[in-house]
Order: structure tokens, then C-alpha cells, then sequence
């Protein structure tokens, strides 16, 4: 092998392979997801070179001319006593060299979003880019298959968030002569044979590392569960509620979880949270913020679009603070979007155009004009907010990968519909502090899309400026109170000063701020999950009947949760455990060895090894290769491979064989055969308190009951079938029906069921919580 090391010192790329030492042989390990590294041996006095630097770029290339390594030397090369000599001690110096992505390592991963059902390409480009931009090229990345949720991690490396991207999508990425690249595992497959010249067969070595499982359990991450409706009565006085349970809130929030913020203070727009489409340059920075100076006068062709699409799902904030606009302005500013940037496609947004000749602003939904039109005066500022909540907190399920019989197979994915409420309020920031936020609009839409692109600016013809702008999720919680009139309104939730009615704690107290506390007799409705951890069980119901001849019991039981890609549901869990059952069901169960060869055509991790061997064949994915050069002339390179299935090294999911603590352990399995979804009825959605007396709570279910079935009411969650009757309070046929009242604190969870026998439930209960008095 060549090798070649520069020093940066301004004398270019210096041959090293005359330094190269026989009993320090060069090598080169290369592992399926993680940087590689070259280390060796170097006798530089000798050869008269000087001792290797630390960042020195080396490369190393075959004498075929196929590069086989770049990248650079991490650390100082360590000096090792090798004797006396005629001038005195004799040093070699071991070196070790990490290859190219180990200068995108060295810089911080930016804070960002979570991808939504994008290629594993997609996702590698943008992280790349956003780490930094043009320092590589990424002509290279494939598309290949897509990710459902995949959220890089700030404290981990590129190369570490880059390996969880490639195993997420079944591929392999390497980083080699400057250039990003992705592939999906197997794009290269190496067909070998018995008596192979160039591979030989009989260096094959396999274990079994693991036995076969055929009844899976594995857990996730904490879910959503109850949908929990609590009413509690207002008396004029009271400002604190305190909630039955902790609001669901995901895990890496605090008091909120960003998915976007810019404060415009910096010299450019940051490229690392917005796309720019600019033509025109009328988007640009000052001392305002960002500065709108008008557009070409089309729609969507003048945008701010922010990189990450957001996940419609809980309780969300869209947040525009310091706005001023005047002119002839036109436009859509904070807009929600789901295709492409164009009025027709804007869910939720803030419609700007001109109305006898001053300029308005009025709440847009699904392209039309809705609400109170705003009439913006010159010189002033204000916070134009749009809340949105929705009882889905997880819009977008998991994907999983694996390959059975040679073939990668995809497992769950998709998108979960519902409704959403919306409220878009304005806030005059040249008025007090206390003064209530104006609501231009206040209701809801039936369906919702599951993720949408977000749009700081879609300026027509915008001219004013923006002095900051957010977005963030604020949990599950959701605010309404219904007067004694009968008149509904959302209580808007935020910190005070904002103009907001109420906050809500992490551990479920609702507190109200002065002058906006709950009059005698209105009812304050909050809406909320539960929680706990996301679970499934199922089982291969042929894999179990054929261990089970002999007479001997045929279940054989495997524990374990999900690491990566994060399961968020126990419906991803369910998707997780299918595609377990896909290879750990097999009798060759988990297979790991190695092989071992000379000379071969270039191979690297995420290769397949197509071997058959006694007329069997086998493909098995490469996990890790290492090269060592035998020092010999002509050139003698020997290629030590291991490789691996599904079942004993993960690539497609990461497991861990210590199942969550807090997990409740399904008492049964499903079967893997059964349709994703079957098993279970649609939950409950819109199940809400219509009306309460002293004696009845009235239910509207939200929607009609199957043929044969209706809605199960009970004091207890988890126990819902027949012939469970100590909690029962009743069985419903219709969609509408009363509760009747027996004290002021009362708990009801409802189901759906059907007609089948046994009946099938709602996954979840839609919970009916009270605190109101009985007279």
C-alpha cells in the first residue's frame, strides 16, 4: 500500500510508505456505521521524514489505485524506544488516523427539529449541511428508504447522529476522499462459491450468539394514553385547579420544547434553521430584526421556510413578536403548509393584504379568510400568536427495518388522523402588559394534517419588519371554559404578561392570572393525556406450533425494548415487535463469524455476502472490516470480515435486552400475522361533556357506535370486556347518553366496543373527570 500524510506545513502530501514497518504492519478497521481508523507503525529515520503531525491529512491507496483511506491523524504519533543505534536511541513512532468525518466531529451539532417521514438521504444532507455547509460534498448520498421520526442528538457527534441516520434506513454511510456517501445495505453484493480462488470459503465461520424467540415483548418510550377531559367550577374566587394527573408532556421538555426560535440578531440569516428563497433580496437584517422590503408580486416565490417540518400534534404556540408592517403590504406571514408554499395550501396562517387602503391582517385556514380582520396601525408593534392543539400528541409512526430471507422488509410506518382546535390571537405591545390578548378567531377544523412545512415569511409584497419568531410545543394540555350563557371560549395559556388567561404546571395545576379567574358558574374544561410506557407483545403463531412438536411447550419468550429508532407509541412498539419476529423466528436464529480472504475487490460495511457453501446459501450483511497489509511485494492485503444478521447484531433497530422498569407486561400476545390496527377499535377523539346537572353528566361520544357494539363506561381504566361487572356503571348503544352523578368528585373512562365476540375496544379510554357539586 501507498500512504501518503500532510503535515499542513505547506510541502504537500509527503510518501510515507518506505516508513512503513514490517512488525507494525499498516491497518485499516472500517465498522458499518462509525468512522474508521488507520493506525501503524512508522520508522521516519530510517527513511529521513520527519515525525507525522497532529491533523496531518494521510491517504492511503492500493496498488491497483483504489483509495481504501482519508482522513487524519487524531492525535500526537506515540514514540516507541526501538534501541540503541550508531547516533543513539531509535524511536518508531505508532500513529492512529481518523478518517474525514472526524473535522465535522470536531463541531457542535446545531440544535434542530425532528425529520418527518424523509429519506435517509435527506436527512444525511441536512445534517451535514447544517454542521457545515460545502465543507464536503454529498453528491454521493442516495436517497434510499425514509425514516418516520428521526431527531438528531445535540450532545452526540456528527458521525454518531450520521450512523444512527444510516442504521435507521437499513444503509451504510462512509466518508472518503472529501465526500459524503449513503448506499442501502447490499447495494454491493459479493457473490461467493465453494473453491472460490479469491475468497476462500472454507476461512467461514459461524455461532449462534442467540436463541430463538418467537414471543417478543418490547417497550419504548413514555406515550399518551387517556384522553382526559376534567371540568371543575368556577365561583369568582378560586384561581388554582389542580389536575387528577400529570399532563402528558414529551420527554425533552422542560417548561416547553422549541422546535424553532430565531431572535434575527445576527449579521445573515441563519442557514441553519431557514431555507431562503430570495430572488428579489427583499429579505434581509437591521436592527429590527428582520426586514421585509416587498416581493416579486407572486405567491410563495419570496419565502422564509424553516428546514424542519413541524408535527402537528398536542398543544402548539406560532409565535411572530415586534411586527410591523405597513405599505402596500401582501402576503401570509407565520403560515402552517402542507404541500407546497401557495396560499391553496396554507392550513393556519395570518392572511396580510390591503383593505380601503390600510393594511389588515385576518386569521387564514385551509386557504380562506375566517374570523375578525385586524386593522394594523403605522408604527406600532405586535405579537400576532396562532395556538393550535390536538389530541394526537405523535402525528407521524415509526418505521422499522430488517432483512428476512435476504430481502429488506419495512414494518409499521404512516399517519395518524385527527381533528385540531385553533385560535389566532394579537397582542398590541404598545398597551399594558395586562390587557387581555385580542382573539381574532376561535374554533376548529375536523382533520388536520399530520406535519406541515413552516413559513415565517410568504411576502407577496411585505414591507415592514419581524423582531423575533418561535414556534413550541407546550404539552398536552388545553384550556376552555363555557360561561353560563353557554357561551364556549379557549383560555389561552401562557406566562403572564403575554395576555393570557392561565398556566399550567408540569404537575397539573392550572392556575389563573388576575382579572382573568373563572366567574360563578362557568365551567373550565381541560383537556389532556395520561401517561405511560408503550408496550406490545406478539408472538409467530407458526414459529410456536412447529417448536411445540415433541410434545414439549413451544413459546419461547424474549424481553427487551427499543433503543433506536425511538418507538413513541405502543403502536411503533407493535411495528418494532413484527419486525423482531421477522429474523429472530428463524432456526438459524442470530449468526455472527467472519470471513477471511486475499486480495479481494474492495469490500466494505453494509456489503452483502452472497455465500453458499455445502449448496446452502447464506446472505449476511458485513459489519466490520480490517485491512493489514502483509508487507509483501506484489502486494499482499489481507481482508478480515465479520458479518452478522439482524438477530445477533441490530441494524435496522437497536435493541437492548433490559425491558423498561415501569413497563406493564402484556397478559397475551397477538399474533405478528394480524393487521396492523385490526385488533383495536378507533379511540374516542371528540368524547366530550355536553352539559352537567346536579343529578346526569350528558356524553356525546364523538362518533356513532359500530353495528352490534357501543360505548362502555366504567370507574376503572384496563379492565373493559364482558363479565367484568364490579366496575361497570353502564353500556351504551348511542353516541349520546348520561352519567348519572353520585358526588362531586366523580372518574368515568369510556370505550368503544363492537359486535364481535369477544368484542373489540378503543386502544385507549377517553377519561371523564369531575369536580363539580351534585346541587
Amino acid at each position: 500500500m501507498k500512504m501518503t500524510i500532510d503535515n499542513l506545513d505547506g510541502t504537500d502530501a509527503v510518501d510515507y510508505s518506505a516508513a512503513l514497518c514490517a512488525d507494525g504492519p499498516l491497518k485499516i478497521a472500517r465498522s458499518l456505521n462509525v468512522p474508521s481508523v488507520c493506525s501503524g507503525l512508522l520508522d521516519v529515520g530510517d527513511a529521513g521524514l520527519g515525525v507525522p503531525k497532529r491533523r496531518g491529512r494521510a491517504v492511503v491507496t492500493a496498488a491497483n489505485g483504489t483509495v481504501l483511506f482519508t482522513g487524519y491523524i487524531a492525535m500526537e504519533p506515540e514514540a516507541l524506544y526501538a534501541g540503541m543505534g550508531l547516533k543513539g536511541p531509535v524511536y518508531r513512532y505508532a500513529f492512529s488516523a481518523l478518517s474525514d468525518e472526524w473535522l465535522l466531529d470536531k463541531q457542535a451539532v446545531p440544535l434542530s427539529g425532528a425529520g418527518l417521514a424523509l429519506s435517509g438521504g435527506q436527512l444525511l444532507k441536512t445534517l451535514t449541511n447544517r454542521v457545515d455547509a460545502g465543507l464536503f460534498t454529498t453528491t454521493g448520498v442516495m436517497n434510499g428508504l425514509s425514516v418516520g421520526v428521526f431527531e438528531p442528538a445535540q450532545t452526540q457527534s456528527w458521525s454518531a447522529n450520521a450512523g444512527d441516520v444510516a442504521s435507521a434506513t437499513y444503509a451504510s454511510y462512509r466518508v472518503l476522499g472529501g465526500a459524503v456517501s449513503l448506499q442501502p445495505a447490499g447495494t454491493v453484493t459479493h457473490t461467493l462459491n465453494d473453491g472460490d480462488g479469491t475468497l476462500q470459503v472454507a476461512a467461514l465461520k459461524t455461532a449462534s450468539v442467540k436463541e430463538l424467540a418467537n414471543d417478543v415483548t418490547v417497550s419504548g418510550e413514555m406515550e399518551p394514553t387517556a384522553y382526559i377531559t376534567e371540568t371543575f367550577a368556577g365561583d369568582g374566587t378560586t384561581t388554582a385547579f389542580q389536575l387528577s394527573q400529570a399532563p402528558f408532556r414529551p420527554k425533552k421538555m422542560a417548561n416547553s420544547a422549541q422546535f424553532l426560535t430565531d431572535s434575527f440578531n445576527q449579521s445573515v440569516l441563519n442557514k441553519q434553521i431557514w431555507q431562503i428563497t430570495d430572488p428579489g433580496s427583499h429579505l434581509g437584517l437591521s436592527a429590527a430584526g428582520l426586514t421585509m422590503t416587498g416581493g416579486n408580486g407572486f405567491d410563495g416565490q419570496t419565502t422564509l421556510t424553516a428546514i424542519d417540518a413541524v408535527e402537528l400534534g398536542g398543544a402548539l404556540v406560532i409565535e411572530a413578536g415586534s411586527l410591523q408592517l405597513g405599505g402596500a403590504s401582501a402576503g401570509v406571514v407565520c403560515g402552517l403548509y402542507a404541500g407546497a408554499t401557495q396560499s391553496a395550501n396554507c392550513f393556519v396562517g395570518y392572511k396580510v393584504r390591503q383593505s380601503g387602503g390600510a393594511t389588515v391582517v385576518t386569521p387564514f385556514v385551509n386557504g380562506a379568510e375566517v374570523g375578525t380582520v385586524f386593522t394594523m396601525l403605522e408604527g406600532h408593534n405586535y405579537t400576532l400568536r396562532i395556538r393550535l392543539h390536538c389530541v394526537e400528541m405523535q402525528r407521524v409512526l415509526q418505521t422499522y427495518y430488517a432483512m428476512a430471507d435476504g430481502v429488506v422488509k419495512a414494518f409499521g410506518g404512516g399517519l395518524v388522523t385527527a381533528p385540531m382546535s385553533v385560535v389566532f390571537e394579537l397582542q398590541d405591545l404598545g398597551a399594558s402588559s395586562n390587557t387581555p390578548a385580542t382573539v381574532l378567531y376561535d374554533g376548529s377544523v375536523v382533520s388536520s394534517p399530520s406535519s406541515c412545512s413552516f413559513v415565517a415569511v410568504n411576502s407577496v409584497q411585505l414591507i415592514g419588519s419581524m423582531g423575533y419568531c418561535r414556534v413550541t410545543q407546550t404539552g398536552s394540555a388545553w384550556v376552555a371554559g363555557t360561561l353560563p350563557s353557554g357561551v364556549k371560549m379557549t383560555r389561552l395559556i401562557g406566562v403572564a404578561g403575554e395576555g393570557v388567561d392561565c398556566q399550567v404546571s408540569a404537575t397539573g395545576k392550572v392556575t389563573f392570572l388576575a382579572g382573568r379567574v373563572p366567574i360563578a358558574g362557568e365551567l373550565v374544561t381541560v383537556s389532556y393525556r395520561g401517561q405511560q410506557r408503550a408496550i406490545a407483545r406478539l408472538h409467530d403463531t407458526a414459529s410456536v406450533a412447529a417448536e411445540a412438536a415433541g410434545g414439549v411447550p413451544g413459546t419461547a419468550q424474549w424481553l427487551g425494548k427499543v433503543l433506536k429508532p425511538a418507538a413513541r407509541s405502543s403502536i411503533d412498539c407493535e411495528s418494532a415487535a413484527v419486525a423482531v419476529l421477522s429474523f429472530s423466528a428463524s432456526r438459524a436464529a442470530a449468526a455472527s463469524g467472519t470471513y477471511q480472504a486475499v486480495n479481494p475487490v474492495d469490500i466494505w460495511p453494509g456489503d452483502v455476502l452472497a455465500v453458499t457453501s455445502g449448496g446452502q446459501p447464506m446472505r449476511v450483511v458485513v459489519r466490520r472490516v480490517d485491512i493489514v497489509d502483509g508487507m509483501g511485494c506484489p502486494e499482499v492485503l489481507t481482508y478480515r470480515m465479520a458479518f452478522a444478521n439482524d438477530w445477533a447484531e441490530g441494524l435496522g433497530l437497536t435493541l437492548s435486552e433490559a425491558i423498561a422498569a415501569d413497563a406493564l407486561l402484556p397478559q397475551t400476545a397477538l399474533s405478528s400475522t394480524t393487521p396492523a390496527g385490526s385488533n383495536v377499535l378507533a379511540n374516542l377523539q371528540q368524547l366530550q361533556v355536553v352539559s352537567a346537572t346536579g343529578t346526569a353528566l350528558q356524553v356525546d361520544a364523538g362518533m356513532a357506535p359500530p353495528g352490534g357494539g357501543g360505548f362502555e363506561v366504567r370507574r376503572r381504566d384496563g379492565d373493559f370486556g364482558p363479565g367484568v361487572d364490579q366496575d361497570l356503571v353502564l353500556r351504551s348503544p348511542v353516541r349520546s347518553f348520561s352519567i348519572p352523578r353520585e358526588g362531586q368528585v366523580e372518574h368515568y373512562y369510556v370505550r368503544m366496543y363492537d359486535g364481535s365476540t369477544p368484542p373489540v375496544y378503543s386502544r385507549f379510554s377517553s377519561a371523564v373527570f369531575t369536580d363539580l357539586p351534585v346541587s
